[in-house]
């Protein structure tokens, strides 16, 4: 048997696509049980439960976008330069962990009290980040004032990218990240004088 960090992982991934292909409601313990070939009690030993399981999908690699995007916002970078790398990491990671953010987006809703609080602040803390370079921008008179919807729309151009992104697509998931910068970055921009 693998040793109980990679048998959670497995377990994680499995339960990841299955989320991903029938919604967390959709998808029971036995099912989980079944793909990963582990007996129920063995199964709720290493996921403690469905719930718990949930929330590790929903938060694991968001928190490590924050996490990254958090550092972007320390480097001695215009806030255009930042809004670039902020939607590469964004797009690589949906790319790479497409089960995972298709399970974030659809099915946060699922959780509930305190795990639901939890993801739904980081939810928050990674739309700060882009808060704030939006803000940046502004200050340093790099975009035009900005209604706080457009950081709305900019997270939706991202977001909802886990519908319809090929990983092995035409483009590669940093060119998506340019066409959509460039897209952005043409409607927030101070005009010039």
């Amino acid at each position: 048997m693998p040793p109980r960090g990679v048998q959670k992982e497995r377990i994680r991934r499995h339960a990841a696509r299955l989320f991903a292909e029938n919604g967390y409601r959709g998808t029971g313990v036995q099912d989980l049980s079944d793909a990963v070939g582990l007996g129920r009690g063995t199964l709720y030993h290493h996921i403690g439960s469905k719930e718990r399981l949930l929330f590790e999908i929903i938060t694991l690699h968001v928190v490590d976008v924050v996490a990254d995007a958090r550092a972007v916002l320390d480097l001695d970078l215009t806030a255009e330069e930042k809004i670039r790398r902020l939607s590469r990491i964004v797009m690589t990671t949906v790319a790479a962990h497409l089960p995972e953010w298709t399970v974030f987006f659809r099915d946060i809703d699922a959780l509930s009290g305190l795990l639901r609080r939890e993801a739904l602040a980081v939810r928050a803390d990674f739309e700060d980040v882009w808060v704030e370079v939006l803000r940046q921008g502004v200050r340093d008179g790099e975009f035009r004032d900005l209604d706080p919807v457009v950081v709305k729309g900019l997270l939706g151009m991202h977001n909802y990218s886990y519908v319809w992104i090929a990983p092995s697509g035409r483009l590669s998931p940093e060119e998506i990240a340019d066409v959509f910068c460039d897209l952005l970055l043409g409607g927030i921009r101070r005009p010039p004088g």
